[in-house]
């Protein structure tokens, strides 16, 4: 039995990057579907690709997916409803106020809080909006990355907790707190919805990984102590090899079966099922209702030996760690799709270049902080940091407070004090914390493994607000700022991780579009854990290899200026030396065949 066979109306899938949530997500709402429910999925994700796994342009609206009657999707997209939530706000001031008043209220409604808070907003809609709820028998959330979706199921309860305490106070009118303070019967609803076990359903995504099951635990603690008690488990890409002499395939199997007899006690007690790795990639009607099924499409009968054609002869990841040995400072920012390796291949870069007996500091802007796991023990000339929202928040209130008191009487001590408790200033703090360490990059090497996608854009957006304000007030005389230190190719290097797989493919090729916008060009992509480079045998795994070979070509021909390809590893590149080898291009031990 699934969560499927005894759904509630609302169902929030949730997980690390990478592990298939959205191909969870649409089989669901398919199989749903095909049951006569009438169903809403809806994407959380700023970095969304329900279109390309159901092959609809979706809108904000409910969209129907046509082949699949009673289905119907749709995107939050949290640049629109920032723009929409921010001209609410501020078209009744304008010809009312001056138009300096009103150009500084735009300007407070610009960081990537109110993008943030919209997002909310709509979100919070589809879950107390009873007109929404009539339409519809089930509604599915695809949730973004842990740390994204973390953050957007603790608002209910954050802004609830903070309107309660200030809801007579219109000292700030013209903040995010006046939409809020509008919609708190709303998100009362919400929070009241969230938590009630007989309409809500937590389903967490996971792959038979370690580090993916360690964060799987933790988010189920966390989404547990805000109330969301109705869990389930889907372990996604489980693997089974059909030859016994393929030791890519041995050693995948291998690593998933010890990953799953490791699996943490919390995730034990879980109801729980499983669904094997296809050979395909997960996109288009017919693939999704087979997801779930009890049948399974066979791989290739024909496919006993390696594809004919192979990967285009791409350097090692060796070749830029050569490189930027050579500058012996400068910021390196890993990018890219949750669960594409970011954080791996960062911590191998900071290795190796910590054995040149380099100064290095690597640090994480991500929420789920695997930087530790991944290395393992403690690297000598390695700095190890994180930049942790809640001390980085805690820190900035502190810290502002004891700026403040000599300035401020204490009843303004005080107004200060209650504001500084509002959940948008944690993207304050946040910014404030990674300005200090792009600052850093200036006499040693930092290597920063960035949150996933819609995370680390939400992180620029901010960067550019402070430098366009800066540039605003001071004009030529502003001489550097983060954004300034990004933009330039000798101080800031980009690497974009991406899988060899169409959607992470997909969602790079966005990133970079974004990372131009902001005037920042990538240095390099980085294809991470290719199977076509890895040279399987394996039925399925095969098929897996010979699909990658186009999104290689793609990467190579029409996107990236400099491309390094890193072979799947048959050994769990955890630890130093481990590490060491993926940043030298060794590939991973191989493991006894078993003939």
């Amino acid at each position: 039995m699934t969560f499927i066979d005894n759904a509630t109306r609302h169902l929030f899938i949730a997980g690390k990057g990478g592990v298939g949530k959205t191909s969870i997500a649409c089989a669901s709402a398919v199989t749903l579907a095909d049951r006569g429910r009438n169903v809403l999925i809806v994407s959380t994700d700023p970095a969304s690709n329900l279109d390309a796994v159901f092959g609809v342009a979706l809108s904000p609206h409910p969209t129907p997916v046509l082949p699949v009657s009673r289905l119907f999707a749709l995107n939050i997209d949290p640049q629109a409803a920032a723009n929409e939530y921010r001209e609410r706000l501020i078209a009744p001031y304008r010809g009312v106020l001056p138009e300096a008043e009103v150009a500084r209220m735009e300007e407070r409604l610009a960081g990537a809080c109110s993008v943030e808070i919209a997002a909310f907003d709509q979100f919070s809609g589809f879950l107390a909006d009873k007109e929404v709820s009539r339409q519809f028998d089930h509604i599915l959330f695809d949730t973004a990355p842990t740390g994204h979706t973390l953050r957007l199921l603790q608002l209910p309860v954050a802004w609830t907790e903070f309107l309660e305490r200030n809801i007579s106070d219109d000292a700030l009118c013209t903040g995010p707190r006046t939409g809020l303070r509008s919609h708190q019967e709303r998100y009362a609803v919400a929070l009241e919805v969230l938590t009630d076990r007989q309409r809500t359903t937590l389903v967490l995504v996971t792959r038979p990984e370690r580090t993916a099951l360690k964060e799987t635990e933790r988010t189920s603690a966390e989404l547990e102590s805000l109330g969301l008690q109705n869990q389930f488990l889907v372990v996604n890409g489980v693997f089974h090899a059909s030859r016994r002499d393929d030791p890519v395939a041995l050693g995948l199997e291998r690593k998933g079966q010890h990953a799953l007899e490791a699996m943490p006690e919390r995730l034990w007690t879980l109801p729980r099922t499983t669904v094997l790795l296809r050979g395909h990639n997960i996109i288009g009607i017919a693939a999704l209702r087979e997801l779930l099924s009890d049948r399974t499409q066979p791989a290739a009968a024909m496919h006993t030996q390696p594809a004919a054609d192979s990967p285009p002869p791409l350097p090692s990841l060796a070749k830029l760690v050569g490189e930027f040995a050579a500058s012996r400072s400068g910021l390196i920012m890993v990018m890219g799709k949750g669960g594409v390796g970011k954080t791996t291949i960062a911590a191998a870069i900071a290795v190796e270049l910590a054995a040149r007996d380099l100064p290095v500091h690597l640090t994480t802007t991500d929420p789920a902080a695997h930087v530790t796991m991944t290395l393992e023990t403690e690297v000598r000339g390695l700095k190890v940091s994180r930049i942790d929202p809640k001390a980085a928040t805690q820190e900035y209130r502190l810290r502002a407070l004891e700026r403040a008191r000599e300035k401020l009487d204490a009843s303004k001590l005080a107004l200060m004090e209650e504001e500084l408790r509002s959940p948008c200033t944690e993207e304050v703090a946040v910014f404030h914390a990674f300005s200090r360490i792009v600052s850093g990059a200036q006499q040693k090497i930092v290597v920063m493994d960035t949150a996933p996608t819609g995370h680390t854009l939400l992180l620029l957006d901010a960067t550019g607000a402070y430098h366009r304000e800066l540039v605003r007030n001071f004009g030529s005389k502003v001489v550097s700022t983060p954004l300034t230190r990004l933009r330039d190719p000798a101080y800031t290097k980009v690497l974009i991780v991406t899988l060899p797989e169409p959607t992470p493919v997909l969602e790079a090729e966005q990133l970079q579009a974004e990372l131009r916008r902001a005037g920042i060009e990538p240095f390099a992509w980085v294809i991470n854990a290719s199977l076509a480079a890895a040279r399987p045998t394996d039925p399925i795994l095969v098929q897996r290899a010979q699909a990658e070979l186009e999104q290689i070509h793609k990467v190579q021909e029409r996107y990236a200026h400099r491309v390094v390809i890193v072979p799947w590893q048959t050994e769990e590149p955890v630890g130093p030396e481990r590490l060491r080898q993926l940043a030298r291009g060794v590939f991973g031990a191989q493991v006894e065949l078993v003939h």
